[in-house]
């Protein structure tokens, strides 16, 4: 059903994967994605797993009678939707993201970005509400978690050291986790990578070429915000960050055999 016990041996490393797109409504990507997960950690590797939950958590707004509007691929979050906000992504995609993993055989704690003192965030702007960006502070929780074999599962809500709470970008927190742990990142949803204007596979993408297709309105919306966490990411850690589907974990982590996926590079990371 999938080829992820082919994994290559590679030198052990700090792993993070973010899910988000339709991955909790596809039953078989999520078994797929958490057996390649279980092959990754069989194979000595530390993975920490960042999710979202966009539809959902629409779903639950508008079953709630609010009105849920983005701006520039940013979830307008009022602080009088966070209950539900916070009751969706850490509360019931968290809690089912563990179930999912125990189902693979792996023991998965769900935390958020306030948990821990993983991170402190801060407002992005008045008019997107409770919408916060994430500034890493403490890796002390995932480290240890991982020292347990346990499989740390962070929803992307956390909190100002007011106690406010915010949505987070689930791209920009997985960035911030993979800043903490100097992680290998990949960006995982329901597209294979960054699609050129005829909707073709771009196999690497730097700091000027993504700037041409952000300007030329080839990278819009949601994809924009990945591919900006992406070369966050590339920048702070000084290394490649992959932007891919769910359901090609095994192919994406295979650096010699990789053919699927956008490779992103920023200023001062090498490929």
């Amino acid at each position: 059903m999938n080829n992820t016990q082919h994994l290559p041996q590679h030198h052990v490393s700090n792993i993070v994967l973010k899910v988000g797109g339709d991955f909790f409504e596809d039953e078989q990507a999520q078994a797929s994605f958490f057996a390649s997960v279980a092959t990754l950690k069989n194979q000595g590797h530390n993975v920490a797993i960042v999710h979202g939950g966009g539809a959902q958590l629409q779903t639950q707004l508008t079953a709630l009678g609010f009105k849920s509007e983005k701006h520039e691929g940013l979830r307008i979050s009022p602080d009088e939707q966070m209950p539900a906000v916070t009751g969706v992504l850490a509360g019931t995609l968290n809690k089912k993201m563990v179930c999912m993993a125990a189902q693979a055989g792996l023991t998965g704690v769900g935390i958020s970005l306030a948990d821990g003192n993983l991170a402190v965030c801060e407002e992005v702007a008045p008019m997107l509400g409770a919408v916060g960006y994430p500034h890493p502070r403490s890796a002390k929780l995932l480290h240890q978690l991982m020292h347990a074999n346990l499989t740390p599962i962070i929803c992307s809500i956390g909190s100002d050291l007011n106690g406010r709470l915010y949505n987070v970008n689930a791209d920009q927190a997985a960035t911030c986790i993979s800043s903490l742990l100097y992680a290998d990142l990949y960006l995982l949803s329901d597209v294979s990578g960054v699609l050129d204007e005829n909707k073709q596979l771009i196999a690497h993408l730097d700091d000027s070429k993504i700037q041409q297709l952000v300007h030329s309105g080839v990278i819009t919306d949601g994809m924009i915000v990945k591919v900006k966490a992406a070369q966050e990411a590339s920048r702070t850690l000084g290394k490649a960050v992959q932007i891919g589907s769910w359901n090609d974990v095994s192919i994406l982590i295979d650096e010699l055999h990789r053919n699927t996926g956008t490779t992103i590079t920023s200023s001062g990371s090498s490929s």
